[in-house]
């Protein structure tokens, strides 16, 4: 929903840690963005970018189109103090409408023009626990908006939130 130093799916290890993983380790990140259904990113036929919670906290990040940055490939532009644009694979404005964005599995767009009002968005990025982009075409399993980039984000559990006894 961002460019890092980690592999897709690293939760944010150190160099060092990742060194040690053979290819299979790597490779077993589940994703669910592509198939609709958990599988590995192995197993994905999609370009495919996890950010993990670990990752959005290290970076600073306080918003989803902050966390975008971080993708390769988004292009993503603060235009005003509330208003984004951020599209993939250009054609980047503020009425970009060929992503599609899904937080908890819901689509975000407003109906008016197509496009994700950023400023309207309360996630608390700390209760995001990944955000998965997938890159490319995604259209004829989403839908429309899917055309150049898909996102989801999915929300922390309630038993790793704060607050909890």
């Amino acid at each position: 929903m961002l460019a890092s130093d980690s592999p897709a799916g690293t939760g944010g290890q150190d160099p060092a840690t990742l060194r040690a993983l053979d290819l299979e380790q790597l490779l077993a990140t589940p994703v669910t963005s592509v198939k609709r259904k958990e599988d590995s990113l192995a197993r994905t036929a999609g370009a495919v970018y996890v950010i993990t919670q670990e990752e959005l906290r290290r970076f600073g990040v306080t918003s989803i189109p902050e966390a975008l940055r971080l993708v390769p490939g988004m292009n993503v532009a603060r235009m005003s103090l509330t208003t984004w644009a951020v599209s993939a694979r250009g054609f980047n404005g503020g009425f970009a409408n060929k992503l599609l964005v899904m937080i908890d599995g819901r689509t975000v767009y407003s109906p008016i023009f197509g496009g994700v009002h950023w400023d309207s968005q309360d996630a608390m990025i700390e209760d995001v626990d990944r955000i998965e982009v997938m890159r490319g075409p995604g259209a004829a399993m989403w839908g429309a908006n899917a055309v150049k980039a898909s996102s989801t984000s999915s929300p922390r559990p309630p038993s790793g939130r704060r607050g909890r006894k």
